[in-house]
């Protein structure tokens, strides 16, 4: 196979566009500032590095396969390839696992598991390119493809709690949702697979090559129109107190409206009832009547701020009145628009 990569002149001009490809596109994301796919988004920074440093792998990776070409012997390409199996393993492929991780913007996940589950790839690749033997390579490609599945279930349970996360805090999910992640794995597990085991002949290293100008290009697309939403945290205790403080709420008037809720209000609520009276006055008055739920995304932080509550004690609200803040705005928003097409209606 090496010899005929060495006189398929067509295969090393479009390995070489795709190295150039790559390198070109991970100093777009680092050196870059302004988003000149969708100007008007701005995206994650560190979602940014993340995917300029995997797009950088991807030129490495190109760049230590080459001097295959020029080995005059078996033995000394084989060396080469073993080589570049590892670095692959060190750096290439756990990139590719975090890149889609970084996505989620709900909370900072942890990258050190990513590390630990490579970690035994990494030994093997390297056991296998000191001794030169491939005796170990069946069973660490099928523990590449058990880490591609690993991924993919890991993706899917916490995509599902993203989704959960963007619906309460969110009125507007346009540039935030990161199903298409999906999408993005499922390519990196296609090139996995082809890299594990459809590596001997030169169709599978045209759809390699392939496969990787098209990751590029859809990660690309990707960084650029996903919106930072930048993760949204609780206020801290101190903030919470004063918010009680400036309610001055009596704890013995309290505990007796609270006792006359019914006990499936009183479960759901952890809020004094006050607090809770406070909340939904202030709603009505700048939410509601000051029609703050047309603003175009506005997120429940920032309806937070405009009420002048905490937002920790904002999404209590929500919780004990049986909703979320993202329908309670796309309710005021139908309400709205029903109300205008009546008036329409009756003026016609």
């Amino acid at each position: 196979m090496y010899d005929q990569i060495r006189e398929d002149t067509l295969y090393i001009i479009l390995y070489a566009m795709v190295t150039a490809i790559a390198m070109m596109a991970s100093c777009y994301l680092l050196l870059r500032r302004a988003n000149g796919i969708a100007p008007d988004v701005t995206p994650p920074m560190r979602l940014r590095r993340w995917t300029a440093a995997f797009f950088a792998a991807i030129t490495l990776s190109h760049i230590w396969y080459m001097p295959m070409l020029f080995r005059s012997t078996t033995e000394e390409m084989m060396r080469n390839f073993r080589v570049g199996a590892v670095l692959d393993c060190m750096i290439l492929l756990p990139l590719a696992a975090v890149v889609p991780v970084t996505m989620l913007q709900d909370r900072r996940r942890p990258l050190w598991p990513v590390a630990v589950v490579f970690a035994p790839l990494v030994a093997g690749m390297a056991w296998v390119a000191a001794s030169h033997d491939d005796a170990l390579m069946p069973k660490l490609r099928v523990y590449i493809l058990l880490l591609g599945i690993g991924l993919f279930v890991y993706m899917v349970r916490a995509l599902r709690q993203y989704g959960r996360w963007l619906r309460d805090n969110y009125a507007d999910l346009e540039h935030k949702e990161v199903w298409q992640s999906l999408v993005v794995l499922a390519v990196m597990l296609l090139v996995m697979g082809i890299y594990s085991f459809a590596i001997t002949d030169m169709a599978s290293q045209y759809v390699l090559q392939v496969n990787e100008v098209i990751l590029v290009g859809y990660l690309l697309w990707r960084v650029e129109t996903l919106s930072d939403l930048g993760t949204q945290q609780a206020e801290t205790l101190t903030a919470a107190e004063d918010d009680l403080q400036a309610i001055g709420t009596d704890d013995t008037e309290e505990e007796t409206e609270a006792n006359a809720l019914p006990p499936s209000i009183r479960e759901r609520s952890a809020m004094p009832l006050s607090l809770s009276k406070k909340i939904e006055a202030q709603l009505k008055q700048h939410c509601e009547d000051g029609q703050l739920y047309l603003q175009h995304d506005i997120t429940a932080t920032q309806l937070a701020t405009e009420i002048g509550v905490n937002r920790s004690y904002l999404s209590q609200y929500f919780s004990g009145q049986g909703t979320t803040y993202n329908a309670y705005i796309n309710d005021l928003r139908i309400q709205h628009f029903v109300r205008l097409y009546h008036e329409a209606a009756a003026i016609g």
